[in-house]
């Protein structure tokens, strides 16, 4: 009898903090699904990966726990996570699973050694023969399309679910980049705070979620919309609907959105002029999940005082930027680290 020959494969994995995608080379995106595990605690068994696991997000009883492996960008529980990358690559490569892959990870741009470390263990400990880690920004501007070998400044900044990630890259690489803890995630948190400080209401994350992509903008906008929300009375402990109006989120919100412009100043004030003057004609490219929110662009461009547009494909650009770097390895090695 004789098996199949199974090449090895190549997998770009944009591993974000609210969801994660798998690129496979010479099939593009296959993948998108939620970044969530839901883990039996009694057993430590993992019960469900991504979609499935996202359902039970606020719902689960005492015994089974839905737990987000990645936080803020990086790798808060070292074995959920092995076992949500061994879930996608099985599921992405099926019967070629017998051939172990290469494997590129995108990971937020200034996280510490040892959180490069544990996420290129846990690729491998996943079965990846070779495993890869590319910077956030940097992949998200070779997504992006933008002219990094050119000889003049590009600027990139993407959003994420649980990082923003900015960078200055010219002649093949970063100038200068910066992140900040600052993504769609706080987003949620500060809309939760929000609605419990100022109606004594309780919601949960996936509501908060809800009601940012209905009526969330960056900047006030007339006629305001309105959402009904529901949670519990937080005095009363009973069942609750609130109507909320889209100010009201931009209100919420607007914390969080000045560490984005923090974060983005301080890349601009660490660029050489040249390249600033080039950024000014170019104008800033925004990419990430979080690049959805209504009006971000507007108002990053109000307070920067540069033009900004939200790229093509923004909720694809890491990923098939992570694909193109996996492609062209020896073009991109000097910027990757390996293991």
């Amino acid at each position: 009898m004789k098996f199949p020959l199974f090449s090895s494969k190549r997998l770009g994995i944009d591993l974000g903090t609210s969801n994660s995608l798998v690129w496979v080379s010479g099939e593009g995106v296959v993948l998108s699904e939620p970044s969530v595990v839901a883990v039996d605690s009694v057993t430590g068994k993992v019960v469900a990966v991504g979609s499935n696991a996202h359902e039970m997000l606020g719902r689960t009883g005492t015994d089974l726990v839905a737990q987000r492996p990645v936080r803020e960008g990086v790798v808060a529980d070292y074995l959920v996570c092995q076992a949500m990358l061994r879930y996608f690559m099985d599921k992405v490569l099926g019967y070629s699973r017998f051939a172990r892959p290469e494997v590129m990870v995108c990971v937020p741009y200034g996280i510490t050694q040892v959180e490069r470390r544990a996420v290129l263990e846990a690729t491998l400990s996943a079965g990846a023969k070779t495993a890869y880690l590319i910077d956030q920004p940097l992949a998200a501007a070779i997504g992006a399309k933008l002219p990094i070998d050119a000889p003049y400044g590009s600027m990139i900044v993407d959003i994420g679910g649980g990082q923003v990630g900015a960078a200055v890259v010219s002649l093949g690489g970063i100038v200068g980049a910066g992140s900040a803890r600052a993504g769609g995630d706080k987003f949620n948190e500060a809309i939760i705070a929000y609605i419990r400080r100022i109606h004594n209401l309780i919601i949960g994350e996936k509501m908060a979620e809800e009601l940012k992509q209905k009526v969330g903008s960056a900047i006030a906008i007339s006629p305001k919309k309105t959402w009904e929300v529901k949670g519990r009375d937080a005095i009363s402990g009973m069942p609750k609907t609130q109507t909320i109006d889209s100010n009201e989120v931009t209100e919420a919100i607007n914390p969080v959105l000045g560490a984005v412009i923090a974060c983005i100043k301080g890349v601009l004030e660490q660029t050489p002029p040249e390249l600033s003057s080039d950024i000014i004609d170019r104008g800033i490219v925004i990419s990430g999940g979080s690049s959805q929110l209504r009006n971000i662009d507007r108002y990053i461009s109000s307070q920067i005082g540069v033009s900004a547009h939200v790229a093509e494909d923004p909720l694809h650009c890491v990923v098939y930027g992570t694909g193109i770097a996996l492609e062209n390895i020896e073009t991109w090695r000097r910027f990757v680290h390996q293991r």
